[in-house]
């Protein structure tokens, strides 16, 4: 995904050249937040009406595991996912969220209102042995696990011959390494208990095109990785009946992007100007894609990247 998480941003100084400083992350303003709701079409609102649902999108009672969900898109797709029906296992590197966080409400909505649970394990991706002994206390606990969206994954934005190995090791580490090692461990315990499933791993448009403006070779190096590891272990996998498909966001509305607008202000224009739609996307809007893939009406789809960029890169 294109989300701006980075720790560090480029700034002009004397003669053009470019320097690294840190930027904190600014709250997204009003107006924002405004279309946000009007982008959603509503979504609250339909949430709450009796509409006929179709039954290949339910998720009940079925085990889902969410890396990266203690916050952002990955919590906002784990609430998709409880809704849908389904048991959401978060797991994610950051302490246990405090009972004030977004974190905390959804897990209470999960019990109060969809009589479900969402469930918090913290764990490093990058370590395995830790991530298959929670994995599998899941599985054992659960009695299997039915699908994995792996959303885990850290940027930066650093010019090419600025980056040291450190910082491009520890990209490659947790995007690439992290999603294969969390997909390893979910696929070991389907084959165990012979159970299909679907794995979704979070990619980006970045893997396909080199974003104009925006110096991020590690991290679109590693999105590119991740939409060709989804298509080898769907060809490994498919025949225990474990479907593998990736999700490439395009740019997503955050904190941290209200941020960088402030600090590059030709950004406000310029990155809407870049796709079809002329807007931004809100983590809302990948709600849908996460419970087509993990559910029966995408039984027959695999080894594919499910591009959603405002058609960014259909130009």
């Amino acid at each position: 995904m294109t989300s701006i998480i980075s720790k560090m941003v480029l700034t002009a100084g004397p003669r053009a050249m470019l320097a690294r400083r840190s930027l904190q992350a600014a709250p997204i303003v009003a107006s924002q937040a405004a279309h946000a709701r009007r982008a959603f079409h509503q979504t609250q609102n339909l949430r709450q009406a009796r509409i006929p649902s179709l039954p290949e999108f339910s998720l009940q009672d079925r085990v889902i595991v969410v890396s990266g969900a203690a916050r952002g898109l990955g919590l906002t797709q784990a609430e998709a996912l409880l809704e849908a029906g389904a048991v959401v296992h978060a797991i994610d590197r950051l302490p246990e969220p405090d009972k004030d966080s977004d974190f905390a409400r959804v897990a209470k909505r999960a019990t109060d209102e969809l009589n479900s649970r969402l469930v918090y394990h913290r764990v490093d991706v990058r370590e395995q042995a830790a991530l298959g002994e929670i994995i599998g206390g899941i599985a054992e606990k659960e009695g299997g696990i039915n699908g994995l969206i792996a959303a885990a994954g850290i940027q930066q934005e650093t010019p090419a011959l600025e980056y040291t190995a450190e910082d491009a090791d520890r990209m490659l580490s947790v995007n690439v390494t992290g999603a294969f090692m969390t997909a390893q461990a979910v696929a070991r315990e389907m084959v165990k208990r012979k159970q299909k499933g679907s794995l979704v791993m979070i990619a980006s448009m970045s893997g396909t095109v080199a974003n104009r403006g925006l110096i991020c070779p590690a991290y679109n190096a590693s999105k590119a990785a991740v939409i060709q590891l989804g298509r080898n272990l769907a060809s490994e996998w498919g025949e225990h009946g474990i479907r593998v498909n990736t999700i490439s966001p395009g740019y997503i509305v955050t904190a941290m992007t209200a941020g960088l607008f402030e600090a590059f202000p030709e950004r406000r224009t310029s990155w809407p100007d870049a796709n079809m739609l002329k807007r931004l996307s809100y983590p809302e809007e990948y709600r849908g894609a996460a419970v087509f893939l993990l559910s029966d009406a995408s039984s027959f789809m695999t080894g594919a990247d499910l591009r959603i960029d405002g058609g960014h890169c259909a130009w």
